[in-house]
């Protein structure tokens, strides 16, 4: 048979021996997922979750015990003293903004310890007239040193003594490197704790949630923030996001979310708690499955000759797996294979846009269930050097090898 569905034996082939040669990676993954699996159902035996969180709530949401439990279970899963779990939240930069909105005065200045922050995040720090900067907010940032944080830029940048709060970036975003593991970030959080105590440090831990073992809040970090519709979410929460961290910073960006005095005491669930509570139940197995996928396109595409990021059997921290085409048309054709294997919308032909939040044309394959979620199966890129494109998700492994298999062929065909 020369096709199967759409994907040559020449493909296929191709698609085996990369299998075959990651077995012990997928067998690491597995492990983790189980580790994660266990934290998980403890923190729900801890809050004590029962149907009765499952009910719907209207209004202002008196009385709904979903928050507060939901809430208890992501502080425990995540070695944190609180969280704050909400749908208000529309997505990752949402709750980022909130938490830096929520720590952040006039006179105060952020530290972007890890480089450029991701590209929407940059908006809400020196954007327009809603912007931080235009509260008298100011910013400084270290840019990375081969890739790692440079600790000597770090420790000069700490010398002014209006930085209220350092910021740390998990994943690579749109930048062809490695993204830092929790040990790493571990280690940074105690360097600059060892500079300034009286510095917070926050953390975007977006698409880095049960990816490890541990996360950065049982490491030192004062706040994370990140997104339903990515790793915590399991493929099954609608929309949402979370803040997770010190018991009085995460109240503060409870206050930011809705208003002072309401805090954490409103907010009905909108019918999504049980979603939510299933989401997250399920996402120890949802992230090793993207992983899983991950780890398969790396091998695929470095069997075809391009530079990918990580390795197949490198370390991972985020569900991201980076492939340097080299071309635009290149990473238009990736982008239409996944996109073409994706549940929804396989019909539909990406293009380059002006997205908003973003400085350069972006490309975006996206056929999820749930609009936007990058658990699902998604490849993005923005329209610049070195024309990389970022590839995430597959609730399924077996959903995912095919989305890699189907761009896999159409690399090969151009």
């Amino acid at each position: 048979m020369d096709k199967i569905n759409g994907i040559s034996e020449k493909t296929l082939l191709i698609g085996e021996k990369a299998e075959s040669s990651v077995f012990e990676v997928f067998k690491k993954i597995d492990k983790v997922a189980f580790a994660n699996q266990l934290k998980v159902q403890n923190a729900f035996t801890a809050a004590r979750v029962s149907a009765a969180h499952f009910a719907e709530t209207s209004g202002y949401g008196y009385d709904d015990e979903s928050r507060e439990a939901i809430d208890k279970v992501y502080a425990e899963s995540f070695g944190a003293e609180a969280a704050l779990v909400r749908a208000n939240f529309v997505s990752g930069t949402h709750a980022l903004s909130t938490m830096l909105f929520a720590v952040l005065r006039p006179g105060d200045t952020l530290l972007a310890a890890t480089g450029a922050p991701y590209d929407t995040l940059r908006g809400v720090i020196r954007g327009g007239k809603s912007s931080l900067s235009a509260f008298g907010v100011g910013y400084d940032e270290v840019p990375l040193k081969d890739g790692t944080p440079d600790k000597e830029g770090i420790k000069r940048a700490l010398e002014n003594k209006s930085i209220k709060a350092a910021l740390i970036q998990r994943s690579k975003g749109y930048d062809f490197r490695p993204s830092m593991t929790v040990s790493d970030i571990g280690e940074l959080i105690k360097f600059i704790k060892s500079i300034r105590s009286d510095v917070l440090v926050l953390v975007d831990n977006c698409y880095g949630e049960f990816v490890e073992e541990t996360e950065p809040t049982a490491l030192g970090a004062d706040l994370m923030a990140g997104s339903l519709i990515k790793n915590p979410g399991g493929g099954l929460a609608p929309t949402g996001g979370y803040i997770a961290g010190k018991r009085e910073l995460v109240s503060l960006a409870a206050d930011a979310l809705l208003a002072p005095g309401i805090g954490t005491e409103c907010g009905c669930n909108y019918g999504m708690a049980k979603a939510m509570f299933q989401g997250f139940y399920m996402a120890p197995h949802a992230v090793a499955q993207a992983l899983k996928t991950a780890v398969f396109c790396a091998a695929v595409m470095r069997e075809l000759g391009y530079e990918v990021s990580p390795e197949p059997d490198g370390a991972r921290s985020d569900i991201i797996e980076a492939v340097k085409l080299g071309s635009r048309e290149k990473v238009i054709a990736f982008c239409e294979g996944i996109q073409s294997a994706s549940p929804v919308d396989s019909f539909v032909a990406p293009v380059p846009w002006a997205m908003p939040g973003y400085n350069d044309e972006v490309i975006m394959a996206a056929g999820a269930f749930n609009q936007g979620a990058s658990i699902e199966i998604s490849a993005d890129a923005p329209m610049r050097e070195p024309f990389a494109v970022y590839m995430q998700g597959g609730l399924t492994y077996e959903s995912g090898k095919l989305a890699v298999l189907r761009a896999a062929e159409k690399i090969m065909q151009m």
